[in-house]
């Protein structure tokens, strides 16, 4: 490996940094972007629950929005609890593109790694064939040794390129499609707490005009 690294010369060191921020951003994406951390299952059941039984106070509003990125939506609108529901549907807005900001977390990185290590790669092609041409300039094309170093360094740095850039760019549009669905989980579950909230409401204003 060491000789690969050494054959590709000085360009492998980016390309090979580039691995290692790439493999590390897809660990911790996969570690955080989890759905049962994002999306706890029965979350708003258990918040209309404490609802209807008196029991959803500040306290327990602020461990809603502790407990992951959704209650930290949903607390967003619990807040405005006694506000009209668009207010709360405003504020859950407001919040949810900061959740949805945290969740693009990294990701602007890796696909920036997926678009400059073929790049890398592609300059470390042209440097090769630069020595090679140079070689035949000052030695002619009598010694095929001479000219390997070049030609192998170029080879190399395509092909380190392009088995960062190729799964860093997978990885990118698969993180992508799991936020995008993360999130309009979230705004279902939010919208869904707001409308049975404010749905239970409107009879008994109903029965108090009366």
């Amino acid at each position: 490996m060491l000789e690969f690294l050494q054959a590709g010369g000085w360009l492998m060191l980016p390309i090979v940094l580039c691995s290692v921020l790439a493999l590390a951003i897809v660990g911790e994406r996969f570690w955080s972007l989890r759905r049962k951390r994002i999306v706890p299952e029965g979350l708003v059941e258990q918040v209309m629950q404490w609802h209807r039984s008196g029991q959803l106070t500040e306290a327990r509003i602020e461990e809603i929005r502790s407990s992951s990125p959704l209650g930290r939506v949903l607390a967003a609108g619990l807040v405005n609890l006694n506000h009209s529901r668009e207010i709360m549907k405003e504020a859950i807005e407001d919040t949810g593109r900061q959740v949805v900001a945290s969740l693009e977390r990294f990701l602007n990185a890796l696909g920036t790694i997926a678009s400059i290590s073929p790049l890398l790669g592609l300059l470390g092609t042209v440097i090769g064939m630069i020595k090679v041409f140079a070689t035949i300039t000052t030695q002619g094309v009598g010694d095929p040794g001479s000219l390997a170093g070049g030609i192998s360094e170029a080879l190399i740095t395509t092909a380190a390129g392009l088995s960062v850039a190729i799964p860093a760019l997978m990885f990118y549009r698969f993180f992508r499609r799991r936020v995008d669905e993360l999130v309009l989980s979230m705004e279902e579950e939010s919208l869904k707490l707001v409308e049975v909230i404010h749905g239970e409401r409107e009879p008994d204003r109903a029965s108090e005009a009366a």
